[in-house]
């Protein structure tokens, strides 16, 4: 659990031999919006699953971000009650990160 600007969130990242899922939430756990990004090559190729109504880049960053660094599959889902401040979205985004390079 998280606390960032009286905003409470829920980070669970599951590890596999070949990626990542990371789950997101804000308020109750709910699947909510769905990338997937494949780091295979230079760039990843990513995918919109389950499209997001205004998280699209938050996710399609944070799941490029991890594919890349792991070479592998990153499936994140975000879901969020409202929209993130740029400084949220930094602080979430550091916190994944910082949790993946531990494990």
């Amino acid at each position: 659990m998280i606390n960032l600007e009286n905003r409470i969130f829920s980070l669970k990242i599951q590890k596999f031999e070949n990626g990542y899922f990371v789950s997101v939430t804000e308020g109750n756990d709910k699947i909510g919006s769905m990338i997937v990004s494949l780091a295979t090559g230079p760039t990843p190729t990513t995918t919109t699953v389950i499209p997001s109504r205004s998280e699209s880049l938050f996710l399609r960053l944070i799941a490029e971000r991890i594919s890349t660094r792991m070479k592998g599959i990153a499936l994140v889902s975000t879901y969020i009650q409202k929209e993130l401040e740029t400084s949220t979205a930094k602080a979430l985004m550091s916190e994944i990160m910082e949790m993946i390079e531990n494990e």
